[in-house]
């Protein structure tokens, strides 16, 4: 006698659960740690677009770059392509782990050697109203000496002095053939600020480069880097807002009116409304730290040739 075959096959399978990324999403403040030297910023903003991880990565210095590409293994690892290998250098990827509520810790890898420690908190929104009121300008540049302020980098080779009233970074371009020498140091007020209105005037050569960086870590540029970039030119919030035309105007005096309130900023050059109220999204290259949360010096940049002269420089601040 014959049995009639089960009229359902039971099958087994098994539910692949893709990895949630969203303790990896928004804006990261990072700290890399190298087996020697000190500690630098870095920044990274990620998010998940198409079912894909895009996003963007601040180095140390110059703009930013979009990642090259982004995943999350089965363990819950992150790994983020920073940069293809080149001629001169390996492919340099980060892999990070979250090990608790808004942190990222991990590793840089430089082709398959372990680099510097990465170690990253949340992003703070620093979403403020306006204050109500600000105290009167007051001058942090008395024009006679460099009280107040102290050089940075290649201390050294500081070329920062008070002259007729001007803070000078003297430091002129090398005669034509000749080599450059070292670079120069930059300046920082011993003062720190949370939000404020800077005036600030500045003579920039032409071909000159220098910038002034809000709290230590956000720069508008002064002067230019050659005119491919226009958000690498006069007036802009280096590598995220161009300037509203190419005028770089350089070789006279300028002024700048700069308000910061949060994380957002306007700036007025010359009467010129050159950014209103934009959002700038994380620390700039060259930043001195990432601590977004913190108040941070006024920071002028000198380690580029070219005489910068800088005059008349007042802040305001809430008013309590």
């Amino acid at each position: 006698m014959r049995f009639p075959l089960p009229l359902v096959l039971v099958l087994a399978a098994t539910v692949y659960a893709a990895p949630n990324p969203k303790a990896f999403l928004g804006r990261w403040d990072f700290t890399v740690t190298p087996a020697t030297g000190n500690p630098y910023p870095q920044w990274m903003e990620l998010k998940q677009e198409g079912g894909k991880l895009t996003g963007r990565v601040q180095p140390r210095g110059g703009g930013w770059r979009v990642i090259e590409g982004a995943s999350i293994d089965d363990s819950g690892k992150l790994t983020v392509n920073v940069s293809p290998a080149t001629q001169r250098a390996p492919a340099i990827h980060w892999e990070l782990t979250s090990p608790g509520k808004n942190q990222l810790t991990g590793i840089e890898k430089r082709g398959e050697k372990d680099g510097p420690k990465l170690a990253a908190v949340r992003a703070p929104k620093l979403d403020r109203k306006a204050p109500k009121a600000w105290e009167a300008p007051r001058a942090i540049f008395n024009g006679k000496d460099l009280t107040g302020w102290e050089p940075i980098g290649n201390v050294s080779n500081s070329k920062w002095v008070a002259r007729d009233g001007e803070l000078v970074n003297d430091n002129p371009d090398p005669p034509a053939g000749t080599p450059r020498g070292p670079s120069a140091a930059n300046i920082k007020t011993t003062e720190k600020f949370q939000d404020f209105k800077l005036h600030i005037e500045v003579l920039c050569p032409d071909h000159g480069n220098s910038g002034i960086y809000l709290r230590g870590r956000y720069e508008v540029q002064v002067g230019t880097e050659g005119g491919k970039l226009p958000d690498h030119e006069m007036g802009a919030i280096y590598s995220h807002y161009p300037p509203p035309a190419n005028d770089l105007n350089l070789g006279k005096w300028t002024s700048f009116d700069i308000t910061l309130v949060g994380r957002h900023v306007t700036v007025v050059r010359d009467g010129k409304v050159y950014h209103n109220n934009v959002e700038i999204p994380g620390p700039t290259g060259g930043a001195l730290d990432s601590n977004e949360a913190e108040p941070g010096p006024f920071f002028l940049q000198g380690d580029h040739h070219g005489v910068i002269r800088y005059r008349n420089i007042t802040v305001q601040v809430p008013k309590k």
